[in-house]
């Protein structure tokens, strides 16, 4: 794997950065890339050396998110559901400004909907309809039941301004996770 340059990594660190902080006062269609530029403190020509325009500087946020959801996900298969849920709900504390307007802002119904690809696509791999307790289900059904019941309490968790620590939304979504799953 090639390594990144420092300065490219803090030139896009700093783009991302500006528009998270961005979209925390107005909505992502009224930002301009020259916003982004002041914001960042670069300029226009060094935004567009690395992203096509302000989507794709908010597509490739987004898939990193998810990329790293991906990674956390792989890293915590082998454990109990509470244990892996304790895992994903940190991160999401960690990342709480990307999230919380990215889940509760109506300027990103773009990321809810990779949100809930994500956790179809992860859910997908766990449930087994032929036999036990979802004998008998619709895969499909299922699957889709499980992650939108997923993307709907994480994003209640951010639009009510985390009103449980996120530990305790963990081992409650894991437990939830065991009984259905």
């Amino acid at each position: 794997m090639t390594k990144v340059d420092r300065r490219i990594q803090k030139t896009q660190e700093a783009l991302r950065n500006a528009v998270i902080e961005l979209m925390s006062d107005k909505n992502f269609d009224e930002i301009t890339i020259q916003d982004i530029s002041d914001k960042a403190n670069v300029s226009r020509g060094t935004i567009y050396l690395h992203y096509m325009d302000k989507y794709d500087l908010l597509d490739k946020l987004i898939e990193s998110h998810i990329n790293q959801l991906r990674e956390v996900c792989e890293v915590t298969a082998d454990l109990e559901y509470i244990e892996a849920t304790q895992i994903w709900t940190a991160y999401f504390e960690e990342h709480y400004s990307f999230f919380s307007l990215m889940l509760t802002s109506k300027g990103a119904p773009y990321f809810h909907k990779r949100f809930l690809n994500y956790l179809i696509e992860e859910v997908t791999k766990e449930v087994d309809v032929s036999q036990g307790k979802n004998e008998g289900f619709r895969k499909d059904v299922l699957v889709h039941f499980i992650a939108a019941a997923q993307v709907g309490l994480v994003e209640w968790w951010f639009a009510n301004g985390r009103p449980i620590h996120h530990k305790v939304l963990a081992e409650q979504l894991g437990r939830l996770l065991e009984r259905n799953l």
